[in-house]
């Protein structure tokens, strides 16, 4: 190989994704997306691999407001090109790359799937898992409805641009994400998680008691489908995380309860997400609920 290394260009995406082929993963898929030109605002900068002037494999290094701490970095290498050290050559690079970051920041994140060539090459590089997350889907028509008294817990609605809710999923977020520090904001929740833009499209609250007598969110579920269909709804489920053990859990399998009386709902879930966690492990075990595809590893320096 006659190996040379620049910046990426606009089309480089067309030439790369014609060699490449289909992503081998959910995460590779994602993580094309961010493939561009090198920027200062917001900071990231992207390497192209050639061989004899044709590009062969990526890598980009990126902040994110969002998780501050970190950076995500991402590497990609044409099968014929694997197994040479052109991996490991490029994210030496963006290691490089990482020490001008303007936040000062030099731990990398990557995610993979759990076995495949990716994840290998992660942990070889020195990353270690700090979190594992996977999709649940809870079929219909298994779990018995919740029985709510007058002045008991209440199931409502809720607007998406309520401040109510928005206090509630910035709250929740940032409380289980210690493992990566979060600074979502109430503008960033309602830009990320609840606007319509994002697909949000609906929510429902439990609230400990009716609203009339002070009732607060005790869990929540924002919905990311649009139109109603046989395929699962896309679900954010969040509790508050100041409850006792026993009663987030206990909030949260109400909330399941409702979200999946009819309809199959899908749930992504780190292990950090405890109550919602606890709730599902019975319900996996019974054959309600199920994971569906691989599980997903964050990695990290």
């Amino acid at each position: 190989m006659a190996l040379t290394f620049r910046e990426w260009r606009e089309d480089d995406d067309l030439k790369l994704n014609q060699l490449w082929g289909d992503p081998e993963g959910v995460q590779a898929g994602q993580f094309r997306a961010v493939l561009r030109p090198s920027s200062d605002e917001p900071w990231s900068r992207c390497i192209v691999a050639e061989d004899d002037g044709i590009p062969v494999a990526a890598g980009v290094v990126y902040e994110t407001s969002l998780h501050p701490d970190r950076l995500w970095a991402y590497v990609e290498v044409a099968r014929e090109n694997r197994r040479t050290g052109l991996g490991t050559t490029l994210l030496d690079m963006l290691r490089k790359e990482a020490e001008a970051a303007p936040s000062g920041v030099r731990k990398l994140r990557a995610k993979v799937e759990p076995g495949t060539p990716a994840a290998a090459f992660a942990e070889a590089a020195g990353l270690s898992p700090i979190q594992r997350s996977a999709v649940i889907v809870v079929e219909p028509g298994k779990l018995k409805l919740p029985v709510f008294n007058d002045d008991g817990p209440q199931l409502d609605e809720a607007a998406t641009g309520s401040v109510e809710l928005t206090q509630a999923v910035t709250a929740f977020y940032n409380a289980v994400h210690g493992w990566d520090r979060a600074e979502m904001s109430l503008g960033k929740a309602q830009q990320m998680l609840l606007n319509e833009a994002t697909g949000a499209a609906g929510a429902i609250v439990l609230r400990d008691k009716p609203k009339k007598d002070g009732g607060k969110i005790a869990a929540f579920a924002v919905s990311y489908t649009q139109e109603r269909t046989d395929e699962p709804a896309d679900v954010l489920v969040g509790y508050d995380t100041e409850l006792d053990d026993a009663e987030a859990q206990a909030a949260v399998e109400s909330l399941i309860a409702m979200l999946a009386y009819q309809y199959p709902v899908q749930l992504e879930v780190d292990e950090s997400m405890t109550a919602v966690v606890r709730a599902l492990e019975p319900l996996i075990r019974a054959g309600v609920a199920r994971q569906a595809g691989s599980e997903t590893l964050i990695l990290s320096d």
